[in-house]
């Protein structure tokens, strides 16, 4: 305190209050780590394919046919209606632009349902799965063959099973490492296993399999009507024309004309064969891949027959269009489960849950943490015993420190050695901070203490002395 009431250096001194609300370790990090958004599994999804709108569309990468397909249908389509309906509907009647409107959109909404569409991708095994199916796998070899070679790799897999009294193989996929069902296949350019798998079109961006070939099978349809309709009513425009300025006057009239003429003319008969040959398939419930193949025969007397077909076409196709849809089974918009945490191993007998490899090597590099001195009943410091400060004993990590005001029971100290020093609490009284004695050489000039003081000292040490020969005395007789 300074003179005058003022607070001197005491005054610049500030005390920071200890937050309660601090991490709950010291040798965390104060700054929090940023939560990042739960990932879908499209994102990691191993197949060759396009996601858009966040997992909901699909597609195969390979989409420029695609593309090419929507340019040749809205292009031809819009010239149409732009050029020739205005004629066709004054000359002969409104309904034929609501006809087109009608054949158009639904071609284009069974296009891209069958290009957005999932065509039933099956999923891959997990690692697990994958595991547990090569040791069954290579058990079974093993038994068959007797012995098995590192470097061999055995040929296709199969499995028999049967199906209306037809036997049917199933086959090991070595990418999906899944034995495939009854009419899936691996597509070579999307890279997945397709149930019943029909082909990779190219023109809608997409395999055609189970889920998707229902649209398929109405866009080829719809789109042959709607081609056909167009090149219909562009040829009557334009003989409707030349009846009254000339062949050559209408075709310059209406030069659009000529080119839906011409589009519509090389197309149709594509887009009308496919039609006529998914028909045929469809009606004997069978897959392209299985026609290309030749795996069945439509005649039921045969021994290849069809195990799938109902035996009657309108059954066939009302099964193919009219069924239930399957769902999908990859839940592409999905969330990945996060991963659970492992309970690390023990160390030094302490088991340490959800500890981190960081916080460890921290924790090994704290002196504090590594070593702490240990105090023996030797160190004690007992009236009339000189004792010496041995070096401190190293502790491992983990493992708990003794108190230092315990005594170490199993040292090789006596009985005698521990009752001086409880019959010293209890006889003798302690001295006072100013009464006890100073080093030899660390008192100062001019020092209060007297002579007498000093013998006064003196003697209760000696009494101390006397006191602990007398107890080792009756112990050593007792003992006797």
């Amino acid at each position: 305190m300074t003179p005058g009431g003022g607070s001197g250096p005491m005054k610049d001194c500030e005390y920071s209050q200890i937050s309660t609300h601090s991490s709950s370790s010291p040798m965390e990090s104060p700054h929090k780590k940023k939560k990042t958004a739960p990932r879908r599994k499209w994102e990691v999804f191993p197949g060759r394919n396009k996601f858009f709108c966040n997992g909901r569309i699909m597609m195969a990468r390979q989409t420029g046919v695609f593309y090419l397909t929507l340019v040749l249908i809205l292009v031809t389509s819009g010239l149409f209606f732009a050029f020739d309906c205005p004629y066709l509907s004054e000359k002969i009647t409104p309904a034929i632009p609501a006809i087109g409107g009608i054949l158009f959109f639904f071609v284009m909404g069974t296009l891209l349902r069958t290009s957005f569409s999932d065509p039933g991708v099956l999923p891959r095994a997990t690692p697990d799965e994958a595991a547990d199916l090569e040791r069954q796998i290579g058990n079974n070899e093993d038994i068959a063959n007797g012995s098995s070679s590192g470097g061999y790799r055995p040929p296709p897999r199969t499995k028999e099973v049967i199906i209306n009294g037809q036997t049917v193989k199933l086959k090991y996929c070595f990418t999906c490492k899944i034995f495939r069902p009854p009419r899936a296949s691996h597509c070579s350019l999307c890279d997945n296993c397709v149930e019943r798998f029909d082909h990779h079109c190219p023109w809608v961006g997409n395999c055609v399999g189970k889920r998707n070939y229902r649209f398929f099978y109405m866009f080829i349809l719809s789109l042959s009507f709607l081609t056909v309709f167009i090149f219909a009513f562009v040829i009557t425009h334009v003989i409707l024309r030349s009846q009254q300025t000339g062949f050559l006057n209408a075709l310059k009239d209406s030069p659009a004309s000529v080119l839906e003429a011409v589009v519509c003319f090389f197309s149709v008969w594509s887009i009308v064969g496919l039609s006529g040959f998914h028909t045929y398939l469809i009606s004997s419930n069978q897959t392209t891949n299985e026609d290309i193949k030749g795996s069945w025969s439509n005649k039921r007397g045969k021994e290849n027959y069809n195990p799938y077909s109902y035996g009657n076409i309108f059954t066939n196709c009302c099964a193919a269009l009219c069924g239930p849809l399957s769902p999908s089974l990859i839940d592409r918009r999905g969330f990945i489960q996060p991963d659970t945490p492992q309970l690390a191993g023990p160390s030094n007998g302490i088991t340490m849950y959800g500890a981190t490899q960081s916080q460890s090597n921290m924790a090994a590099a704290t002196p504090l943490l590594q070593s702490e001195p240990s105090i023996t009943s030797e160190e004690l410091p007992l009236p009339g015993k000189t004792s010496l400060s041995g070096p401190c004993a190293t502790l491992t990590l983990g493992q708990p420190t003794p108190p230092s005001s315990m005594p170490n029971l199993t040292s090789d100290t006596g009985l005698t050695d521990m009752i001086p020093l409880k019959e010293e609490h209890e006889g003798h009284q302690f001295l006072t901070p100013e009464e006890a004695p100073s080093p030899p050489g660390m008192l100062p000039s001019g020092s209060p203490i007297t002579h007498s003081h000093t013998m006064h000292v003196l003697s209760l040490a000696s009494q101390d002395s006397l006191h602990e020969d007398s107890v080792r005395g009756l112990v050593k007789l007792s003992s006797v």
